[in-house]
């Protein structure tokens, strides 16, 4: 069983699809019995195996994932906000958590005239370039913001924050101010803008961005609806954790 956590442990984002090859170097494992467990995982739905011979995570584990019941809880709670923020802007609304030191997205609502960008449900990117990627760091103990900064900060276009410095300063901007902008960080002539969902403890649990058409006031312009809906999210769900 180890040795199949260890294949599935081999994709991340910047690994999404492998060859049989690739997957032994990262894992170790010698080709049959890695050809082996990737047949069995293969065939139980936690990878498909695409026509080039790669492969990818199947939806199969994000089935499993979504049963928790707090992240089914926080989804449920969320989505109502979300459409109606959706409904406001017509771009892409994000809902994410926390996992490994990475932003994993568990709800997204977008449209046709939403600003394409590379996320997906149960996709998983760098905390650093995304908005909500920054909420979560800046929220995040200091030992994880440490690791992440030590870790080396990829560049995914020419306004990326890579120097740890900077990302310092701004995640103490976040902290002050409650919301994270990112302007074309990740995707060109994307901005997102980000605001922190908190629980009954007033711990931040999850984060709700906004991803649109970069223009010059666009940020200014889409602060007030996020903050609103990650402040109507949070407060659902704190009555729901505690109804008393």
């Amino acid at each position: 069983m180890s040795k199949a956590f260890a294949i599935l442990g081999a994709f991340s984002p910047d690994r999404p699809r492998l060859r049989l090859v690739e997957i032994c170097r990262v894992t170790g494992l010698k080709a049959a019995t890695a050809h082996r467990l990737l047949a069995e995982l293969v065939e139980w739905g936690a990878l498909d195996k695409l026509e080039d011979g790669r492969y990818r995570v199947g939806m199969r584990l994000w089935e499993i994932g979504s049963l928790s019941p707090r992240s089914r809880t926080l989804r449920e709670i969320a989505r109502p906000f979300m459409q109606d923020l959706y409904e406001a802007t017509r771009e892409n609304v994000h809902l994410a958590v926390l996992r490994d030191a990475q932003v994993l997205y568990v709800e997204k609502f977008f449209g046709r005239r939403s600003i394409r960008v590379p996320t997906h449900i149960g996709e998983r990117l760098p905390l650093h370039p995304t908005g909500a990627g920054k909420v979560l760091l800046a929220f995040a103990p200091p030992a994880l913001q440490e690791r992440v900064m030590r870790a080396g900060l990829r560049r995914f276009t020419p306004n990326t924050i890579i120097r740890p410095g900077t990302l310092g300063r701004v995640l103490g901007d976040v902290r002050r101010t409650g919301i994270a902008t990112c302007v074309e960080e990740l995707t060109p002539g994307a901005v997102s803008v980000a605001a922190p969902i908190l629980d009954s403890r007033r711990r931040t649990v999850a984060a709700l961005s906004l991803v649109v058409h970069s223009s010059p006031d666009t940020a200014d312009r889409m602060r007030p609806a996020v903050r609103t809906a990650a402040a109507g999210i949070s407060r659902a769900l704190a009555e729901a954790e505690d109804p008393y």
